[in-house]
C-alpha cells in the first residue's frame, strides 16, 4: 500500500518529535545519575576530620573501620587491626570512624570520651583502653561515666578540658557525623571496614586483610 503525501509528512513529523524528545531527555538528565559523574553525591569514606592510627605520605591505601567501642565483634577484630597497624605503619592510612549502636547504652559516651582524648593528643591510648577493658564496662545498662573519667585520669588528661569536651554538643555532633556517614554508606553494623572506599567482607582474618592491603599497595 502506497502512503499518501499527508501520511508521509505525518510519519516524518512523529519521527522528528521522537528524536527531539530523546535528545531533550538526555541533555537534561541529572549528572547525579551518572556513576562517578560530576554531580555524584556519594558520601566519602575518608574525610579531613577522620581520626587516624597511622598514616602514609602517598595516601595510596586507606583502610577505615566504622566501630563501636561497646561492640564485642569490634573487640574481637581489635587484635587484627593492631597487627595491621604494626605491620603497615607509615605505609597505609588507617582511620577510625565512630558508629555507636543506639541499643548500646554507653557506646555514644565511649565515642565522645575517645574523641575528647583525641583532642588532647591521646587518641591511641584511650582507643586501646576502651577495648582492653570492654569486659569491665561493656553491655552495662548503667552509665559508665565514672569509669571513663578514671581512664582519663590514668592517662593524665586535663580533666577540666576533658569534662567540657565530653559534654560539648560539638563533640556529640562530631560523633553523629560519622554515624550518619556510615548510614549513608550502607553500614548496617560494626565492625565495618572499607579499603580505598570499597566495603570489605565482615570480620576478615589477618591473612585476608593483609592480602587485600598488599594487592592495593601493588597497584
Amino acid at each position: 500500500m502506497k502512503l499518501t503525501t499527508n501520511v508521509k509528512v505525518g510519519v516524518a513529523l512523529v519521527a522528528l518529535f521522537v528524536v527531539l524528545l530523546t535528545v531533550l531527555l538526555y541533555t537534561n538528565r541529572s549528572p547525579a545519575a551518572e556513576p562517578g559523574g560530576a554531580g555524584a553525591s556519594a558520601t566519602p569514606v575518608w574525610t579531613e576530620e577522620i581520626r587516624t592510627l597511622t598514616t602514609a605520605a602517598d595516601d595510596k591505601v586507606q583502610l577505615v573501620e566504622f566501630l563501636d567501642f561497646e561492640c564485642e565483634s569490634c573487640r574481637a577484630l581489635y587484635p587484627v587491626i593492631e597487627r595491621v597497624r604494626a605491620e603497615y605503619a607509615g605505609r597505609i592510612d588507617l582511620g577510625l570512624r565512630y558508629f555507636p549502636i543506639p541499643s548500646h547504652t554507653n557506646s555514644h559516651l565511649a565515642a565522645r570520651v575517645v574523641e575528647a582524648a583525641a583532642r588532647q593528643g591521646r587518641l591511641e591510648p584511650m582507643y586501646r583502653r576502651m577495648y582492653d577493658t570492654q569486659a569491665q564496662w561493656g553491655e552495662s545498662s548503667r552509665s559508665q561515666e565514672a569509669v571513663f573519667r578514671q581512664f582519663a585520669q590514668e592517662l593524665e588528661l586535663d580533666m577540666a578540658r576533658f569534662d567540657r569536651d565530653v559534654n560539648d554538643p560539638a563533640v556529640a555532633a562530631r560523633v553523629d557525623r560519622d554515624f550518619d556517614a556510615g548510614l549513608a554508606l550502607g553500614v548496617q553494623g560494626t565492625p565495618t571496614l572499607f579499603l580505598n572506599g570499597v566495603e570489605l567482607p565482615a570480620m576478615p582474618s589477618y591473612e585476608e586483610l593483609r592480602a587485600r592491603i598488599d594487592a592495593a599497595l601493588a597497584q
